[in-house]
């Protein structure tokens, strides 16, 4: 269930290590009170990082991209799976192999940053395939490389997200090629992105952190792989994940802390506590009816509401095996949030 905090939750923390598309941005503009809210927990002296599954863009890109919309990051700041990738092939390759690649820029520097050469050719043969989102990528380049991966190669996935947020809309992500390429081959890649834990050791390692708390929209992938990895995470409401799939969310895929957008970085924590009436935080109360709905009444902040919404579900779910219903749970304006 959600843990409390004593200080605003920053504080507990050496670095915040944030996903990027839905929690810091959406697409080309900053998620409303992003901006602010990371200014303000920078200068307080708390690192901020930026991770991302993405392996398209480089680190100096990333940041660049930040920077643009106000965001404080340097490329020192981001961490993207294309490097934990590189990482990963580092320990499976001889020092300087040629590394086929199926994929885009970001990919490449981090393999040449490990001393590994990315090629798109197989004369001479490469010691290893690497595989990443990589938009400009000829069709061509996936079908060598699929080849490659069919002979036995060692195989790394960037990641295997199944969409990927364009300005067109949800289109598929890496994960639909690495579906594709593994069909064809019959086997699986080793994965370096979020949930699987190299990502997170690679943000440890590049960070020297010691205490860090993981911020990220998506249960699936920021917090389950937090959770793996046992770091504390919060679950900000701003990107993918709605009432009923906050409502479903396994033990596995559960934050430690709830909050409607990133100022519950600057926020002091509570928890509900549960009486016959059932589970109250901040003037607001929860409770299951017979049917299995979840019934919010009261008033407050938006984040207590989340959090009360959140605590009956998870406590009807971990009862019955059964998601609650949340039909009709509408959060209420959050220029109540703390």
């Amino acid at each position: 269930m959600l843990q409390p905090t004593t200080r605003p939750l920053a504080d507990h923390h050496d670095v915040v290590v944030l996903d990027l598309d839905g929690v810091v941005y959406i697409g080309g503009a900053a998620v409303p009170q992003a901006v602010e809210t990371l200014g303000a927990v920078q200068a307080t002296g708390v690192r901020l990082a930026f991770i991302t599954n993405n392996a398209s863009r480089t680190p100096e890109e990333v940041a660049v991209h930040l920077q643009r919309i106000g965001v404080p990051a340097r490329p020192e700041d981001v961490v993207t799976s294309a490097q934990a990738a590189a990482r990963l092939l580092e320990g499976m390759v001889p020092p300087g192999s040629r590394v086929y690649l199926i994929g885009g820029e970001g990919l490449a520097t981090a393999l040449r940053e490990r001393g590994l050469e990315p090629v798109t050719t197989d004369d001479p043969a490469p010691a290893a395939v690497v595989q990443g989102y990589g938009p400009e990528m000829p069709w061509k380049q996936v079908v060598l490389g699929a080849i490659l991966v069919r002979s036995g190669l060692p195989w790394v996935a960037s990641n295997t997200d199944m969409t990927i947020p364009i300005p067109a809309g949800i289109g598929p992500g890496n994960g639909a090629l690495v579906e594709l390429v593994s069909r064809f081959a019959q086997r699986q890649p080793v994965v370096a992105g979020k949930p699987s834990e190299p990502l997170f050791t690679e943000t440890r390692l590049r960070l020297r952190t010691r205490r860090p708390l993981m911020v990220g929209d998506r249960l699936d992938t920021d917090i389950g792989g937090a959770r793996a990895a046992q770091w504390p995470s919060l679950l900000v409401m701003t990107g993918v994940t709605d009432a009923q799939t906050l409502a479903s969310a396994p033990p596995s895929q559960r934050p430690d802390f709830i909050s409607a957008d990133l100022r519950g970085l600057q926020a002091v924590h509570g928890v509900t506590h549960r009486d016959a009436q059932g589970w109250h935080l901040g003037g607001w109360r929860s409770h299951i009816t017979p049917d299995g709905l979840v019934r919010l009444d009261g008033s407050g902040g938006i984040d207590d509401w989340w959090r009360c919404l959140a605590t009956a579900a998870w406590s009807h779910l971990d009862l019955t095996r059964r998601p609650a219903d949340v039909t009709g749970c509408v959060p209420p304006p959050d220029r109540l949030s703390p």
